[in-house]
């Protein structure tokens, strides 16, 4: 077995988050595509048995689990290049609300975005809307989430990137319109190597979401 492995799956922003961070460090891997929708395989289920989803590390045959705790561990493992999180602990202390703001509050109400139908879309998106207005405010005129670094917050944030064009279609709002600086941090996220091979083209995500609301009945 490879020192360290990926199990991902290639429409998942936490997985992308795994990805840009070993990119972002340099680190030799090798990469597995995981079916998590029809046929999860046995690696998978040994490696995370609890949760059973993706993304998983794998590093010296030991698996790590969860995105954020993955993006961690990784910095702190090649702790030696590209630090993600800032040495001052109050910055520290605020990345870390901000990872747990996008992780609890955005990631959440993004899936509704496009499970939703009906009255409840239009509260949906007004929700959606505002949490990334508030993210917004947060980014300010930084170029990045880090400040003039491309650090933690911004790796968890990125893989949303891919996705707006499929919240937009079916949220019928326009990110351009209700957060254009957000867009523009996107773009320039994107001219990073890490960033640019990690994120799928919006289209397929988009064909994705349509496949998730035909199996959930969501049509």
């Amino acid at each position: 077995m490879a020192e360290v492995i990926l199990l991902n799956f290639w429409p998942s922003i936490f997985g992308m988050r795994a990805t840009i961070a070993l990119e972002e460090k340099g680190v030799k891997y090798e990469y597995i595509e995981e079916d998590v929708i029809n046929n999860k395989s046995p690696l998978l289920l040994e490696m995370n048995p609890v949760n059973k989803t993706i993304p998983v590390l794998i590093h010296n045959d030991k698996p790590v689990c969860e995105s954020i705790n993955i993006v961690h561990y990784i910095d702190e493992v090649w702790s030696d290049k590209n630090p993600f999180l800032p040495s001052d602990p109050y910055e520290r202390s605020q990345a870390l609300f901000w990872a747990d703001f996008i992780e609890t509050k955005l990631c959440v109400c993004g899936r509704r975005v496009w499970i939703t139908k009906g009255e409840e879309l239009e509260a949906t998106n007004k929700e959606f809307t505002e949490l990334l207005k508030t993210l917004q405010s947060e980014l300010g005129d930084k170029p990045y989430f880090g400040g003039d670094k491309f650090g933690f917050v911004d790796i968890l944030m990125i893989g949303f990137y891919s996705w707006f064009p499929a919240y937009e279609k079916f949220g019928n709002f326009s990110m351009e319109s209700e957060c254009s600086k957000l867009m523009v941090w996107g773009k320039r996220c994107m001219e990073r190597e890490s960033v640019a091979k990690a994120l799928p083209d919006p289209e397929k995500v988009i064909g994705y979401v349509l496949l998730l609301k035909k199996l959930y009945g969501n049509e």
